[in-house]
């Protein structure tokens, strides 16, 4: 008789997070910002010392979608902050792969956002016009990292991404930079961010 695969991953706060039937009472902020630092974009293929990681380029992501929507409620700035939370223990994988793969991995990817969102006040689902902002928000970043780090011209990330508002993405630049100090960063901003909920 065979034994069913463990499904679950011991992280380094003890918590077992069962990847099937994930629940909020097994997530951690520190869990989700030291696999993030450590979880590359772009497949690492990016310039640099240090590989661009998905915590990175989350704060950006929140940094763009707060330009992009000044007024909005401070929750949706959290969401955008975790918007690719789920990656701390699935990965981050390019859009090629995930088309690979089909709809599994966005199932997994579901389940696991929705934990998350409760585990910090957020519904399971956002609403469409906040997703939609969100997604804006991680093109446009995407579109910097692939001019900046990445070795795409403009004229193929406009293709691939589309053309950023020059206004919202003025003054960005992307730095790489060692994963302690962005797991720091992205602590301490989900930290600031939560206070004011």
């Amino acid at each position: 008789m065979t034994q069913p695969a463990r499904a679950w991953q011991r992280m380094l706060s003890g918590r077992r997070l069962d990847l099937l039937d994930p629940t909020p009472v097994d997530i951690e902020i520190e869990d989700i910002a030291h696999g993030l630092a450590f979880v590359a974009r772009w497949n690492g293929q990016t310039l640099g010392d240090f590989a661009y990681s998905v915590a990175e380029h989350s704060l950006l992501v929140e940094t763009i979608y707060g330009r992009m929507t000044p007024k909005a409620p401070v929750k949706w700035r959290l969401a955008a902050l975790l918007h690719d939370a789920p990656e701390y223990v699935i990965g981050d994988m390019i859009s090629p792969v995930k088309a690979a793969v089909g709809p599994s991995y966005g199932v997994l990817d579901d389940r696991l956002m929705a934990a998350i969102h409760i585990r910090f006040g957020l519904p399971a689902q956002l609403p469409v016009t906040v997703k939609k902002a969100i997604k804006k928000a991680d093109r446009i970043s995407a579109w910097l990292e692939a001019t900046q780090i990445a070795g795409f011209d403009v004229a193929e990330s406009n293709k691939f991404f589309g053309t950023p508002n020059p206004d919202i993405i003025k003054g960005l630049e992307i730095a790489l930079r060692p994963p302690v100090e962005v797991r720091q960063d992205f602590t301490a901003r989900h930290t600031a961010l939560l206070a004011q909920l």
